[in-house]
């Protein structure tokens, strides 16, 4: 019972409390580039909450039965020092996964994404999903939800700006808040907002 109720309280944290964009203002790249339409933003915060998920498994594992092992750290071999080269290779090998799917089932969705898709790899939010899962010392299954939530986390961000961004086209904006100015006065706004969430 113990268990479950850790895991709603991560899932619920870094979903909402603990935002990956809006609080640690990792993957804000995607964040500001993706988000002019609402059906581009959902389909690259599903790449995400896949990349990140399968990610932060994976990055488990390795982490957990390679690098940290027991018997090679009793050896004196400490392979922990690779873990973010390792994860790298990880996450780009999962991201061309993505692509490659995307490319062949839904080519609409590819074309619109462009760049942006590629740019998961290099997407702080995903690696950083991976490393803080060791500082925090999360087991297997808590990192995996961990994940799970910081992906819905960021989904939840770039949705909901990118519905507030297509309401703002149709508004009357200041000359020196048009452009670039006002997504961001935008997403200090929603970051701010998101801060009411703190007192969970």
């Amino acid at each position: 019972m113990e268990t479950l109720s850790t895991l709603i309280g991560i899932a619920i944290t870094y979903a909402i409390v603990n935002n990956v964009v809006l609080s640690q203002f990792l993957g804000i790249c995607p964040f500001l580039g993706v988000s002019k339409k609402t059906e581009t933003a959902a389909g690259m915060g599903g790449a995400v909450i896949f990349v990140i998920t399968i990610a932060s498994f994976i990055t488990g594992v390795i982490y957990k039965y390679i690098l940290a092992n027991e018997a090679l750290l009793n050896m004196g071999i400490d392979l922990t020092y690779l873990k973010t080269i390792v994860f790298i290779l990880v996450i780009a090998a999962l991201v061309q996964f993505v692509e490659m799917f995307l490319k062949k089932s839904i080519p609409a969705l590819y074309k619109s994404l462009g760049v942006y898709l590629p740019l998961i790899t290099t997407n702080c939010a995903v690696l950083g999903v991976a490393l803080n899962a060791i500082t925090y010392e999360y087991n297997l299954l808590e990192t995996v939800v961990y994940g799970l939530a910081t992906a819905v986390g960021f989904f939840i961000a770039i949705v909901l700006m990118a519905g507030i961004r297509e309401k703002i086209e149709y508004n009357d904006i200041p000359k020196p808040f048009q452009g670039t100015a006002i997504v961001l006065v935008t997403a200090a706004l929603m970051s701010i907002a998101f801060m009411g969430f703190s007192g969970m």
